[in-house]
């Protein structure tokens, strides 16, 4: 029935005589009609139009640069070089305060990591700092791993003593330990996860949060530096990743691994130029779907979560340095304001959880609507 109506539908058309325009939109509109359609316009008519004066030209189709707004704000900007600072000039970070209330099962169940153990790599600090704190307030065990391990003991003791003052009703504080690691490398990887093991017992979940950038145009940019860059975010994204996999699997347990990217690895920032760092994101993106497919089968979830531009420590240093590079930020992101670190904690408690028990191989990003204009 429903082929033949349409042949009708097809034949009746073909067959009607084409009515003559009765405008000039008309003409080209599929919508003609008897009656006259008039073009809604707010243009001035032909006769009031005066040419265009050629710096005020929207187009390409002239000579480059006719317009000085022609990606002014689409361009890197060589002035803005950033190094990441050793680590004794590393700004320290604080925990999120003034969350009050008794943390356990305060949410749904699913979202818990009660009896759970997770390893934060770059967790003395920044991002790491927050993603440390959040499992711990869902109720996990923490093993905090940083080159820094002073740093790192301190905020794991600051972590259980403000667990302590914000849960007055709590009869345990989930524990956390500090341990040192250069992620880069292989051996030190090794011989901390194995420390963190045997501190806990276990290891259920991974979150990947060491990582740095620097601002340096391609060119100019060392390659000894380049290669640091690539060995902390890429290199120990992988060993770690490997090794707590590696873990889980002679457990014959199923665990979940978060990889902390950044919108960077599907965005070109400007006007800072930072190709290895976004280079280097994209990998870790990339990194996360192909890990999830090789272990899917033994429960073993990788996600990535790809934070926009985010205030933390570091950051406000330096945008304390370069004022206008803020203007310039959050004058591109949609909600018009930068991200704060704990913005992070839903996401990365979500994703480590039960309740995204059907996800792996997803990039959340969470960047105010930065990626999507």
């Amino acid at each position: 029935m429903f082929k033949s109506s349409l042949l009708r539908q097809v034949s009746r058309a073909s067959t009607t005589a084409i009515r003559p325009p009765t405008s000039a939109f008309a003409a080209a509109s599929p919508c003609s009609t008897t009656t006259p359609l008039r073009l809604f316009t707010t243009s001035p008519s032909q006769k009031d139009k005066k040419p265009l004066d050629p710096t005020e030209q929207l187009t390409t189709a002239g000579e480059p640069g006719a317009s000085e707004h022609e990606g002014r704000f689409a361009r890197t900007d060589e002035s803005f070089t950033f190094e990441h600072p050793d680590e004794p000039n590393m700004p320290s970070s604080a925990p999120v305060q003034g969350r009050g209330g008794f943390h356990f099962r305060r949410t749904l169940a699913t979202f818990t990591l009660e009896d759970k153990v997770g390893l934060v790599t770059g967790g003395a600090r920044g991002l790491g700092l927050v993603m440390s704190q959040a499992l711990h307030l869902s109720g996990a065990d923490v093993a905090i791993v940083d080159l820094n391990k002073e740093e790192a003991q301190k905020q794991a003791q600051n972590l259980m003593d403000t667990f302590r003052a914000e849960n007055p009703g709590a009869d345990h504080v989930p524990q956390v330990t500090a341990h040192y690691c250069d992620v880069a490398n292989p051996d030190s990887v090794t011989a901390c996860i194995n420390e963190c093991i045997a501190a806990h017992g276990k290891l259920d979940h991974l979150v990947t949060s060491a990582g740095f950038t620097e601002n340096f145009d391609a060119i100019s940019y060392p390659y000894d530096r380049m290669q640091k860059l690539w060995g902390v975010n890429v290199d120990g994204t992988y060993l770690f990743a490997t090794g707590v996999a590696r873990h889980l699997l002679e457990r014959k347990s199923p665990g979940s691994i978060v990889f902390i990217g950044s919108m960077s690895g599907a965005i070109v920032n400007v006007p800072q130029p930072q190709a290895p760092y976004n280079a280097a994101k994209a990998a870790v993106r990339h990194l996360g779907a192909s890990l999830a497919v090789e272990w899917a089968h033994a429960g073993i979830r990788v996600n990535t979560i790809s934070p926009g531009y985010m205030l933390t420590a570091l950051t406000k240093k330096i945008l304390d340095d370069n004022p206008e590079l803020a203007h310039k930020w959050t004058s591109l992101i949609p909600v018009g304001k930068m991200g704060r670190p704990e913005d992070l904690m839903g996401a990365v408690t979500f994703l480590l959880s039960e309740a995204s028990g059907y996800v792996t191989g997803a990039e959340l990003r969470v960047d105010g609507g930065y990626t999507v204009t």
